[in-house]
Order: C-alpha cells, then sequence, then structure tokens
C-alpha cells in the first residue's frame, strides 16, 4: 500500500491504496463517492468518466498512482446542489432511463459544452460517440445537451438593489 495525495473536487483527500488501484475504486471504495459508476472496465463505456485537469478521463483504466496532483471532478463535485445546466436539463426533458451511465454522460457532456458552448447535433454526436446507454436514450442525451447550452447561455440576473427614497421629513 501507498499514501497518495489527491485534488478530488476541490479539497485535497489522502488515501492509502495500491498504486495500480483504478481511480473508480479509489473514488468510490476509499472515498465513498459513488456517483463515478463501474461499467465495464476495459474504458469502453464511459460510465467511470470523470475530469482530470478538465479533459474527460475513463477512471476505471487511470491508475491511482498517475493522477498526482491532478484536479479530479467527479460527478459529485459538478455542482452539490444539482443547479449546473446540464443537471437542470438533464431533469427537465427526463433524460435518463435507467440512470445508470448518466453520471459518465453528464461528465462528457461538461467537458464538450466548456471547450463549445453551441455544439452542433454532429459535435454532440462526436463527443458523446464513446458513452454507451444500454437504454438508448442518445436522442434525450443530445437534446439535454442543446438544452443545457441554452440555460447556460441565458446570464444569471443579480439581485438588484432596491434603495428606498430619503423620506421628506416634515415641516423642512
Amino acid at each position: 500500500m501507498s499514501q497518495f495525495r489527491l485534488h478530488i473536487n476541490g479539497e485535497v483527500r489522502q488515501v492509502d491504496v495500491a498504486p495500480d488501484t483504478p481511480l473508480l475504486w479509489v473514488l468510490r471504495d476509499s472515498l465513498d463517492l459513488a456517483g463515478t459508476k463501474y461499467g465495464c472496465g476495459v474504458g469502453a463505456c464511459g460510465a467511470c468518466t470523470v475530469h482530470l485537469n478538465g479533459v474527460p478521463t475513463r477512471s476505471c483504466m487511470t491508475p491511482v498512482a498517475t493522477v498526482g496532483l491532478k484536479k479530479v471532478l467527479t460527478i459529485e463535485g459538478l455542482d452539490a446542489q444539482a443547479r449546473h445546466p446540464l443537471q437542470q436539463a438533464w431533469v427537465e426533458l427526463d433524460v435518463p432511463q435507467c440512470g445508470y451511465c448518466q453520471a459518465g454522460q453528464i461528465m462528457t457532456a461538461a467537458a464538450l459544452l466548456k471547450e463549445n458552448p453551441k455544439p452542433s447535433d454532429a459535435d454532440i454526436d462526436g463527443a458523446m460517440s464513446g458513452n454507451l446507454c444500454r437504454c438508448a436514450t442518445y436522442l434525450r442525451i443530445r437534446a439535454g445537451i442543446h438544452r443545457a447550452a441554452e440555460i447556460a447561455a441565458v446570464p444569471v440576473k443579480s439581485p438588484v438593489s432596491r434603495k428606498t427614497k430619503p423620506q421628506a421629513k416634515e415641516g423642512v
């Protein structure tokens, strides 16, 4: 066993695991972050996708010893209150069927939207081609990504400060 310091979802965490332990199992078993799923174990399905320094990465194929001080972002760290535009769109459009692959789908889509805020259908299909959905919700996933792009494009309005007018004093 070896000790590793990892930057997970904005926090430094320490684990004691074998160097060849896949990041997926470190997240799930050592850090209790169960949102990242095991799908195939060979990097082919995308269910285990996390971001390493902003790049979508198959955590089932990433030995913890190779992570170093890279920033790891999991589905739990995307937005704890589920307010990320993708999470909002997924709920609004009822994208998932069984939901098992959705964390990987959302993490891959988040990287796409960060790089390309207004993707075409072809852009989406290309970026998402490595993520499998056994329920075949691909059209809903594509619609969800388009909807998330729309949500993200709307500027967030800050609360307007309503200053009260000074009251006129009597007899002045």
